[in-house]
């Protein structure tokens, strides 16, 4: 019975195949932003997708863009590697040197707090990004968002996860 248990670990697999997939699509992602970013600067001469902001602030919009893409691209490839380490690989020794030694993932907790900071950045990243699309038209409705990201970032460190 165990050894039918401790092989329903391998669909796991599932999990890695699609944050890898999830991983590479963000990094493309985010290169076509980038690519959007240069495009305006250099490219676009006769006004923008951003009618209110000039050329530069524009690029400026799109890398804030590609920057969140990124951070989620990263986060998709740790948790994979966090969920191979944690469920495939066997156990290595602490003092053996890998590729990827510096990503020390000891339990699921410490993946689900990487998960949460990563959706709290992200949140952030997009207030950011509507605060300065919408420079002209602010309302106090837009402090809905830091305040909701002030009360998950509060409840993340009561959580505690890492400890």
């Amino acid at each position: 019975m165990q050894k039918i248990i401790t092989s329903f670990r391998y669909l796991s697999w599932i999990a890695i195949i699609c944050s890898l997939l999830g991983s590479l699509l963000m990094f493309i992602i985010g290169a076509i932003k980038t690519y959007y970013a240069f495009y305006t600067v250099f490219l676009e001469k006769t006004g923008n997708r951003l009618s209110h902001l000039n050329e530069t602030d524009t690029a400026s919009t799109y890398l804030i863009k590609s920057l969140d893409t990124f951070l989620i691209a990263l986060v998709l490839f740790i948790f994979a590697f966090g969920i191979f380490r944690l469920f495939i690989s066997e156990r290595l020794p602490e003092t053996e040197h890998t590729i990827l030694g510096w990503i020390k993932i000891p339990n699921i907790s410490y993946l689900k707090n990487i998960l949460a900071e990563v959706i709290i950045i992200i949140l952030f990243v997009k207030f950011l990004e509507v605060a300065i699309v919408s420079l002209e038209h602010l309302s106090w409705e837009i402090l809905t968002l830091p305040v909701s990201i002030l009360m998950l970032a509060i409840s993340l460190k009561f959580l505690g996860l890492r400890h």
